[in-house]
């Protein structure tokens, strides 16, 4: 007889101090080496932001399908917790775990849609960036005079089984910026003139 208890699977979160630093990356990269070596592994959902080596890194392991939803003339994709369940591969990529869904018909956040599918005995890989974190909100917002509206409160990360530190120097960061391997080059000017300034990103 099966047993009635289900084991939660494990969450992996890949952490930086700001957008650009590879976490995609170094995820998508780990992922592959497991993949390689046999393991079940799956994208969930990848934010490339139209960065070519991530997009790269991505067409080289198997991806579950998408939802998506168009609003005006834009179609947006976003996880299928239910595809993800169905799939139950060992370990699952999902990219921006502070994100808020576009569509709220089954949690508001994707942190929950994390934590059901974690409830499923799959274990998650995703990324967050410091200052997505509650507590750390204000202190962000008294360094760069922006609000970050999307966030997740501590007791998601303290959850985290593991939590892979993702650092540059903010020198070589703003090298990535300029050479546009974070942003196109209609938002590189605006980005260094805000998040992206030098002593922003020290502190």
């Amino acid at each position: 007889m099966e047993s009635s208890h289900r084991h939660r699977g494990k969450l992996t979160i890949y952490l930086g101090y700001s957008p650009g630093v590879g976490k995609t990356y170094e995820m998508l990269s780990n992922g592959i080496d497991l993949y390689k070596e046999g393991v079940d592994i799956k994208i969930g959902y990848i934010e490339p932001h139209q960065r070519p080596e991530t997009s790269a890194l991505a067409k080289q392991l198997p991806e579950i399908k998408t939802s998506s939803r168009k609003f005006g003339s834009h179609l947006f994709h976003f996880i299928d917790v239910n595809q993800i369940v169905e799939a139950h591969p060992d370990v699952v990529l999902i990219d921006e775990l502070a994100h808020t869904n576009i569509s709220k018909t089954r949690h508001l956040k994707r942190y929950m849609d994390i934590e059901e599918i974690l409830s499923h005995g799959i274990d998650v890989w995703t990324t967050l960036n410091i200052q997505h974190i509650e507590s750390l909100n204000e202190d962000v917002k008294s360094i760069t005079n922006i609000e970050v509206q999307e966030r997740i409160p501590d007791n998601v990360l303290a959850q985290a089984d593991e939590v892979v530190n993702i650092d540059l120097t903010s020198e070589e960061l703003i090298d990535r910026l300029k050479a546009g391997k974070i942003y196109d080059n209609s938002k590189i000017n605006s980005a260094l003139n805000n998040f992206f300034k030098s002593e922003n990103i020290l502190q």
